[in-house]
């Protein structure tokens, strides 16, 4: 198999995280997204709104991560942010689905493009740490356009959401918590 072949192999399979659906709906309400939807929606997220960055990070970096960062879904699934999910067994399904799909590709693209999701989910790096911000604050925002469908589905609160996504937005972005937060809890009647 020639370098391209490979390539193409994992564009090909890529292509397929199209048809993963998520739980949270578009903003319009009228669909749940795909997971595609969902990581181009959140690159976009990162060029917007990287001011609200720590200052110096590597947008390209974060944008890289945020486009790579679902792929694992093309195998392991989408599993819903408020939804009661084994996270060792989501975890050891993603690393499979990362040793996977990450070892189509050339062993050094492959290598690279593993590091970027590795680093992503270790969520060290200050790069990694807007990424996972980003991540965490997309949903809450479609919830509260959509009069909080998913929030109502899963029976969610104030203090789950502040459990679930707070820590990872006030820490990459502080500035986008700071704005989220007083609009959940009005929403809640808090």
């Amino acid at each position: 198999m020639t370098r391209l072949d490979r390539q193409i192999a994992f564009l090909m399979e890529a292509e397929r995280l199209r048809k993963i659906e998520r739980s949270t709906p578009i903003g319009d309400g009228s669909r749940p997204e795909n997971s595609a939807e969902h990581s181009w929606h959140l690159a976009l997220f990162a060029l917007v709104l990287s001011e609200h960055a720590a200052e110096g990070i590597d947008l390209n970096r974060v944008i890289r991560m945020l486009i790579l960062h679902d792929i694992v879904e093309v195998d392991a699934g989408d599993h819903p942010i408020h939804g009661k999910v084994d996270e060792a067994a989501k975890e050891a399904a993603e690393t499979k689905a990362a040793d996977r799909l990450y070892g189509l590709l050339p062993e050094d693209q492959g290598a690279e493009l593993r590091a970027l999701w590795d680093e992503f989910e270790a969520e060290v790096t200050p790069e990694a740490q807007f990424a996972k911000a980003l991540d965490r604050f997309q949903p809450p925002l479609l919830n509260l356009a959509t009069d909080g469908v998913n929030w109502r589905l899963y029976d969610v609160t104030a203090e789950k959401i502040e459990a679930r996504v707070g820590r990872p937005i006030a820490r990459g972005a502080p500035g986008l918590w700071d704005w989220l937060w007083p609009r959940v809890n009005a929403f809640f009647g808090r």
